[in-house]
């Protein structure tokens, strides 16, 4: 049944990122017409290194399991058999040789030319991360290198330009878990990039967050509050616009996110604020949403929308940029503003009971052309 208003039994499925690096689901059976108010929950976890086959026929199997009690309800139990691989349903605690820690370590590579450009990317990974209820720990290192190289003629004169970034990184951050509603963390990172002059930036964060709702609640429902203290230490690699080769910053941030997975569709709302103490006029404010509602049967309708105010760029570099650099993006340039928007309605109708799959040329590049 495609149309869930004319079906008895609504399923809605969520998930979380598993400390491990997997997946916990949730699956929510509302009861609909001939099962009206009866309900029901099954959770489940998938492991890390699962495929998506894997997880797919996890998932199936739960939603099986989940529909016993309701077919129990109705003629079809009479043909249900229920099987045990084993009797022994007791389990044993499971020893953790790694105390919950888990790592990830990555790297790789592209490049992409042709006859006028070139341009070659190496970049690499390295994270350790312990999750538990109480604590969230984290380590990460980022790098990349980045070279491209143009080709033009200019008076008759074949000219190149070439252009190199690199950017690295190295981040720690603590979550603690205080109690269903409140938490604490500090973030330490430090970095280098040279398409936005900073070479080289310590970044210190320290806040509190409030969730009006119990955390244990996230697969339905989130509304958190956090503010925090920031502190920055910055080096460039030339003078910026405030005429500035080093300097260390202070200032404060705050945000709110509010978040929605319910039977109507789902929906969230982002707000984040910060600026500088030494000038109130340096901040930077960005608003996010997005929604995804069925109004009815097949009508549905979804809203996406970003918009930032950007006005504390203090390590631009003092000085007009050149036409090469502009077009190159060799490097960062001022930008008062960003935004981004999508908005679109769908309206399905026909057949409610076709549930036939036919992938046939589903991701082909084979075209039907006139």
């Amino acid at each position: 049944m495609v149309d869930n208003a004319l079906a008895d039994l609504h399923i809605l499925i969520t998930s979380q990122g598993t400390g491990s690096g997997g997946r916990a689901y949730n699956l929510i059976f509302f009861g609909q017409r001939m099962f009206k108010n009866q309900n029901d929950t099954l959770r489940f976890r998938s492991e890390p290194d699962a495929t998506e086959f894997e997880e797919r026929n996890l998932l199936l199997k739960y939603m099986k399991t989940g529909l016993i009690p309701f077919i129990a309800k109705t003629g079809a139990i009479k043909d249900i058999e229920i099987k045990l691989k084993s009797s022994d349903l007791t389990s044993q605690p499971v020893k953790d040789g790694w105390n919950n820690w888990v790592m990830n370590v990555g790297a790789g590579g592209n490049l992409n030319a042709d006859a006028n450009y070139r341009d070659r990317n190496i970049n690499g990974n390295f994270s350790a991360n312990r999750i538990t209820d109480d604590i969230k720990v984290s380590f990460g290192m980022f790098g990349s290198k980045n070279r491209s190289e143009f080709e033009f003629e200019e008076n008759g004169m074949t000219e190149n330009f070439i252009v190199k970034n690199h950017n690295w990184s190295i981040h720690h951050a603590v979550v603690k878990s205080l109690s269903e509603h409140w938490s604490a963390a500090y973030e330490l990172k430090y970095l280098q990039n040279t398409f936005s002059n900073n070479k080289g930036r310590l970044f210190l964060h320290i806040a509190g967050e409030y969730n009006v709702f119990p955390y244990s609640e996230v697969n339905h429902k989130l509304f958190t509050l956090s503010y925090g203290l920031t502190a920055r230490a910055n080096q460039y690699y030339d003078r910026t616009i405030y005429n500035k080769i080093d300097e260390t910053l202070f200032g404060h941030r705050a945000s709110a996110y509010l978040s929605f997975n319910q039977k109507w569709g789902n929906a969230y709302a982002g707000f984040t604020y910060h600026n500088y103490f030494h000038n109130w006029k340096l901040y930077n404010l960005g608003v996010d949403v997005y929604t995804s509602v069925r109004v009815t049967g097949g009508l549905s309708f979804f809203i996406l929308a970003f918009g930032g105010l950007t006005r504390d760029q203090v390590f631009l570099v003092k000085g007009n940029a050149t036409p090469e650099e502009v077009l190159a993006r060799r490097r960062q340039l001022a930008s008062g503003y960003n935004y981004y928007t999508s908005v679109g309605i769908n309206y399905r109708f026909g057949s409610n009971v076709n549930n036939v799959v036919n992938p046939r040329f589903n991701r082909s590049s084979a075209q039907f052309v006139d």
